[in-house]
């Protein structure tokens, strides 16, 4: 929903955290979720650890707007399923995100959000596309090689989202 990615960024960000480079983190070195190859990548040129631990929430907004919520079609998805699949394409990927929406929503999950792809989401419960994605996400991530280094706050992070998804979905702030 084109008026919920401020409100999703804020609940995205509670669970981002700040500086890290934890050695098992396959992303590397990260501040508030943004990992230092994604952004070298957005600035198009190298960072360095100075640049990745300035990084502020205004700094990254734009970031997270270009690089997953417009990749998703944030501002197309119902309230509540527009979150839901913002938090996962940042945790684990666009392509990810969009193929649990499309496993949600009953089509072939081939990574791309085309008309096929959005009409079946206008046409679902969106109470339901959260909780199918919440549970096609909690079985990923149990899959994981980091599982027992990670897990538990992964699935802290699952369940904190389904519960404000829904609650987006209910019409809540």
């Amino acid at each position: 929903m084109k008026e919920n990615f401020d409100q999703s960024l804020i609940h995205l960000l509670k669970h981002e955290g700040g500086y890290s480079n934890h050695s098992r983190d396959p992303g590397g070195r990260t501040n508030i979720g943004v990992t230092q190859r994604a952004w070298e990548e957005y600035k198009g040129h190298p960072v360095d650890e100075q640049e990745m631990r300035s990084l502020a929430q205004e700094m990254v907004t734009p970031f997270y707007k270009a690089k997953y919520w417009n990749l998703i079609r944030g501002d197309e998805l119902p309230a509540g399923v527009d979150y839901c699949a913002f938090d996962v394409s940042v945790n684990s990927g666009v392509g990810r995100a969009v193929r649990f929406l499309q496993l949600a929503s009953g089509v072939v999950a081939d990574g791309l959000i085309g008309p096929g792809t959005m009409n079946a989401i206008a046409k679902a419960d969106p109470k339901e596309l959260i909780q199918k994605i919440c549970q096609e996400r909690r079985e990923f991530l149990h899959r994981l090689a980091t599982f027992d280094t990670f897990g538990t706050g992964w699935m802290r992070r699952v369940s904190d989202v389904e519960r404000v998804a829904l609650e987006m979905a209910d019409g809540s702030p």
